[in-house]
């Protein structure tokens, strides 16, 4: 069953909650404190499990007929699984929530309410922002937010640039990933972003968000400016190339590897300047 649940939470995407709360430490202008340590478990399988359980739980009919689903892009669950895997995410986060809000600020825990209610609610009924277009793609930018939280957690306020760039990165991500999938969403009446734009229209609404996020981004970093800008324009022209719904699933293995590149830009940068002394919070 752990292994089960294990595969549900995707361990390849874990990426985006991992790497954004580590680079919040390193913001910070710490290289490790302990004290993030519950906050770092949380993020892994826990949290992971919130995002895509609940979601593989309320997506059965349309990843029933996707193909990139069943592997390393979703899980595709048996109806049976549902209790259990609901009871998987109530007990494995249920008590890192109570024990943050026993030990941190309420502005810390503001945040961390937003993002977990923000991902659940991004899947679930009654709000089901998946399909609603544009809340879709607002729901997501939550992937932002242990930049927020994490400095408030430890006693450090937050570098808001950094928090609105990766808002509007988060923006633009999920409307390219949603893509690959506007004929499966169309077929079952879920009306993603993408599915009301078209992939044309998708694009451009992505292309303005990632170049709204590489503007923040150099305000804090010029390398890390021009990698984002320069990795968004390369997957943006990979599907205007070729919009069809075959090629923005075979490019998707590229926008998976996007928080890895660009994320290590900065995170090289960051350790390398807090090991020598240049950088402190």
């Amino acid at each position: 069953m752990l292994s089960r649940l294990l595969t549900i939470s995707r361990p390849v995407l874990w990426v985006n909650t991992i790497g954004t709360t580590v680079m919040a430490m390193w913001l910070t202008g710490q290289l490790w404190t302990w004290d993030i340590i519950w906050l770092l478990l949380w993020v892994t399988l826990p949290f992971n499990l919130l995002i895509y359980g609940i979601n593989d739980i309320f997506d059965q009919e349309t990843d029933n007929i996707n193909i990139r689903k069943g592997g390393y892009g979703g899980a595709k669950i048996d109806p049976k699984e549902v209790p259990w895997i609901f009871w998987g995410v109530i007990l494995t986060n249920v008590p890192f929530l109570v024990f943050f809000g026993l030990n941190y600020s309420w502005q810390a825990n503001a945040w961390i309410w937003a993002y977990t209610l923000f991902f659940y609610f991004y899947s679930s009924p009654p709000l089901r922002f998946k399909g609603r277009p544009f809340l879709d793609s607002l729901s997501n930018a939550d992937y932002a937010f242990p930049l927020a939280f994490v400095p408030l957690a430890l006693g450090f306020e937050p570098i808001w640039m950094a928090v609105w760039g990766l808002i509007a990165w988060s923006l633009a991500k999920h409307t390219y990933d949603a893509i690959q999938d506007i004929e499966e969403d169309s077929y079952v009446g879920i009306k993603t972003t993408a599915v009301l734009l078209g992939a044309k229209g998708s694009l451009w609404w992505v292309s303005i968000w990632w170049a709204v996020s590489s503007v923040f981004f150099a305000f804090i970093n010029i390398p890390l400016a021009l990698a984002n800008a320069g990795y968004a324009a390369w997957l943006v022209w990979l599907i205007t190339q070729n919009d069809s719904p075959e090629n923005a699933k075979r490019v998707y293995k590229y926008s998976v590897a996007y928080p890895y590149i660009v994320g290590a830009v900065a995170g090289v940068q960051l350790v390398l300047a807090i090991f020598f002394g240049l950088y402190q919070a």
